[in-house]
Formats: structure tokens, C-alpha cells, sequence
């Protein structure tokens, strides 16, 4: 039964680059980050090489998305407001950002 469970650890186990993908998704779906349609994401460590390197890659060659390379080793990705499809109907609207009540 140990040999089964450490198999089933090994498995599940995540790898540098899953881990640091995880990590920018994360931050980038983070309800602040979408408001304000930036973030900026340091390295850590634990970030190898070539998995930062892979990553920024695929940041990089995303249209949507713009990086910037910071003097202290951090990358701000920033992003446009994006169109919503309306269901069914083919139509394209806005996300409306919301406004600070007027009172």
C-alpha cells in the first residue's frame, strides 16, 4: 500500500511550470487585477529559468495582453476592456466597469 500511495503523490504532484502558470493565471483572474486591467508579477525563487522564460513566452505572444519588463525583474501585464458576446444573439456589448454611487 505505500509504494501505491507514493505513486498516486507522484501524480498529482505539480511541475515548475504548472505551478507558476497556476500562479499568473491566479493573478491575473484576481477581481483587483481585472478592474484596474494590470498586474504586475515578481519571480520567485523557486521560478526556474526556463519555466519564467516559457511563461513570459506565452504571455508575450498573446494578443490581448501587453508586458513590460520592470527594472527590478518584475513583468506588468496590462490588458484592454474586452467585448462580451451577448448569449444567442450574436451581438457584441461592453463590459460596463462600475461607477461610484453619485451621492
Amino acid at each position: 500500500m505505500g509504494s501505491a500511495q507514493k505513486k498516486q503523490e507522484q501524480k498529482t504532484e505539480m511541475s515548475g511550470i504548472e505551478r507558476l502558470a497556476l500562479r499568473v493565471s491566479s493573478m491575473i483572474n484576481h477581481p483587483v487585477a481585472q478592474v484596474q486591467r494590470w498586474v504586475t508579477i515578481h519571480r520567485l525563487d523557486t521560478d526556474g529559468d526556463r519555466e519564467w522564460e516559457e511563461v513570459l513566452g506565452v504571455i508575450a505572444e498573446t494578443d490581448e495582453l501587453e508586458l513590460t519588463l520592470n527594472d527590478d525583474g518584475s513583468v506588468t501585464v496590462r490588458w484592454e476592456q474586452q467585448e462580451v458576446e451577448v448569449s444567442g444573439r450574436g451581438e457584441v456589448e461592453f463590459e460596463q466597469e462600475e461607477e461610484a454611487a453619485p451621492f
